[in-house]
């Protein structure tokens, strides 16, 4: 609430903690620390979920191996790591074998979960199981073509008021350099009810102006970002690939990018801008995760890919860092209905309660 009277940032965390206790080493819970039983020789399924609205996180278990076999709640190629990245909102299921031998007792048998902020992404090497009974459906003609900039931006503080952003003015973020406003009435029963002035159906496919989005420093100018509610409407059935491209504006960082009612296929991701002749050869079209997370490599690009087959309604797509949703990094889909009954949605019951 601070933060956005001021314009400025959000206050750092006290701790993060593991199932609501900051851990041994934290004086408010020594006696509280979460503790997890197990028998040695068994594999136990650990469902991860980074709950923190701030930060990716790095997780481990001290002196053990985590095998991750899926992510969002579907299957991936199984692979065995010290540690796991976990993007802010994004789940993950990892298998840990208690195969360490101890010997005597006290202290020797207890090996810390431990977690911590991560600042920047090189991102993990995910890959889609792939079997008979869980296979894919990549793709592989797109329909429509979407770059989306993602930015921390400022605004012009406006008169007679004192603003915390880093030249006096509010600090803000964009996709494609617009700053989203939430309406005051639902874009849903806008749509439906066809009330004008709600939304502009215009979220555009490319950002304003191209530069360098990566590079250090750049201009003051690029700062500024526009408010406003545009959505972007897509026919049912549209084959929709988004490239999401990091910027260097007021500081590259990763971005947890999170669609509402999809999953997605994550294709392709890397490094520096987006090259739309070269980066594309370089996609994954065998085993593509299956996500409804993507983390957007700071100072980089991932490209996705969904069919708009959930029609007539109104899906949100944002940044799953909480304060760069406040600020507007976040936008909508709209999707229409298909031609048949079965790609139509129905009518909304009239005694449905509103919220």
């Amino acid at each position: 609430m601070e933060a956005q009277q001021t314009g400025g940032d959000v206050n750092i965390s006290d701790a993060n903690t593991i199932n609501g206790q900051p851990g041994g080493f934290a004086p408010c819970s020594k006696n509280d620390t979460f503790r997890m039983l197990v028998e040695h020789g068994k594999t136990y399924l650990l469902r991860i979920i980074n709950a923190g609205l701030t930060n990716d996180m790095f997780f481990t278990v001290a002196g053990h191996h985590l095998t991750v076999v899926g992510t969002d709640g579907h299957y991936l190629k199984p692979f065995t790591v010290d540690h796991i990245m976990i993007s802010s909102g994004q789940t993950m299921n990892v298998l840990l074998e208690a195969n360490r031998t101890t010997k005597g007792s006290g202290d020797n048998n207890r090996y810390y979960m431990a977690a911590r902020p991560f600042f920047t992404n090189k991102g993990p090497l995910l890959r889609s199981l792939v079997t008979k009974e869980h296979p894919i459906n990549v793709p592989m003609e797109v329909n429509k073509h979407m770059l989306v900039t993602i930015s921390v931006n400022t605004l012009p503080c406006g008169p007679n008021k004192t603003c915390a952003g880093p030249r006096g003015d509010r600090l803000a973020a964009s996709l494609n350099n617009v700053s989203f406003v939430p309406p005051t009435v639902d874009i849903l029963d806008a749509y439906y009810d066809s009330i004008s002035g709600v939304y502009e159906p215009d979220f555009p496919d490319r950002p304003p102006f191209f530069f360098n989005f990566t590079a250090p420093n750049p201009s003051k100018e690029l700062q500024l970002t526009k408010r406003g509610t545009k959505v972007k409407m897509v026919e049912y059935g549209t084959v929709v690939e988004v490239v999401f491209q990091d910027t260097a504006i007021l500081g590259a960082e990763s971005h947890p990018m999170h669609l509402h009612g999809f999953s997605f296929y994550v294709v392709g991701r890397g490094f520096g801008n987006f090259d739309k002749d070269k980066d594309p050869i370089t996609y994954n079209m065998v085993d593509p995760p299956y996500q409804n997370t993507v983390s957007v490599p700071a100072g980089g690009w991932a490209a996705m890919r969904f069919r708009a087959a959930n029609p007539s309604e109104v899906w949100f797509m944002h940044c799953h860092f909480d304060r760069h949703t406040v600020w507007g990094m976040d936008t909508v889909f709209i999707v229409k209905n298909g031609k048949t009954s079965k790609s139509q949605m129905m009518p909304r019951p009239p005694n449905m309660p509103k919220c």
